[in-house]
């Protein structure tokens, strides 16, 4: 037997070992593996279904397809790789905010300029203090998280140089969507993300929007329809607010939910607006 025919055999037992199918990349000296899907996805891509809408009940009979996209996604953020996700203002690309290799993943398969800031998903206020000097009130946290905010606060040691180097802030999201409060906190650990498309195009509310680069992700997760969908506000995404300064707090990107966030740092919480510079 030739070398190149027992390395297909090697790659095809592989492959099939860990559930996979070989199939024709288009070409007669390429082959790509596909996970088996019940979804059409790109080369390269698995696509997963989440079952039902919103939070899914523990007991539902739902729960194990749940928990199949968390185990998935959980494993390809481990191994370094970036999976889309839905959040509760857009789909989001998402990788281990440890992992610098990923993290370089995601601004080329962007195109986004490496001076731009990615912002750090989290699974629950108690992990702010860890990744964070936080010089808010508990309560200010936690009556804007989670939600469609992405707060800016200066950064702690504990995450990774490589994330952000060129500033010593850092923007928190705790998207109010079960699935990703749920994934934060299977993960352990920070997660890096930003908005599934092409930098300077629009940003995508289903997944069919960003398909272009689905052959550059791991794995996909399809929450169905985010928002609306139907004006252009639903694609603003969350609102950016700097609170690095003690007692004040500047608009960065005024994002979907503006006057509610500065409803409750002006009226109840009587922080100053400023100027910010973040991004």
């Amino acid at each position: 037997m030739s070398p190149v025919r027992r390395c297909r055999g090697m790659r095809a037992a592989v492959a099939a070992s860990v559930g996979l199918s070989e199939v024709s990349a288009g070409s007669r000296s390429g082959r790509l593996f596909r996970p088996p899907s019940p979804a059409p996805a790109a080369p390269g891509a698995r696509l997963l279904r989440l079952p039902g809408s919103g939070a899914v009940q523990a007991a539902s009979p739902e729960r194990a397809g749940w928990t199949e996209a968390l185990r998935a996604a959980v494993a390809e953020l481990r191994a370094g790789a970036v999976v889309a996700v839905p959040t509760d203002t857009l789909y989001g690309l998402a990788c281990a905010a440890s992992c610098s290799a990923a993290l370089r993943a995601v601004y080329r398969l962007k195109g986004r300029s490496e001076a731009k800031p990615l912002a750090v998903c989290l699974g629950r206020v108690a992990d702010v203090y860890r990744y964070c000097r936080v010089r808010v009130p508990e309560g200010l946290l936690k009556d804007l998280l989670p939600g469609p905010v992405t707060l800016v606060m200066e950064r702690s040691e504990e995450l990774n140089k490589d994330l952000n180097p060129f500033t010593p802030l850092v923007g928190i999201r705790i998207p109010d969507h079960a699935f990703m409060q749920d994934l934060a906190q299977m993960f352990e650990g920070p997660l890096a993300l930003t908005s599934a498309n092409l930098s300077s195009q629009a940003s995508s509310l289903n997944v069919e929007e960003f398909q272009d680069l689905w052959p550059q992700l791991s794995l996909v997760i399809d929450g169905g329809q985010i928002g609306g969908g139907q004006s252009p506000e639903c694609r603003l995404g969350s609102t950016v607010v700097d609170l690095s300064v003690p007692g004040k707090f500047g608009i960065i990107r005024p994002g979907c939910a503006l006057e509610s966030t500065t409803a409750i740092l002006q009226q109840k919480y009587g922080l100053l607006p400023s100027h910010a510079s973040y991004l």
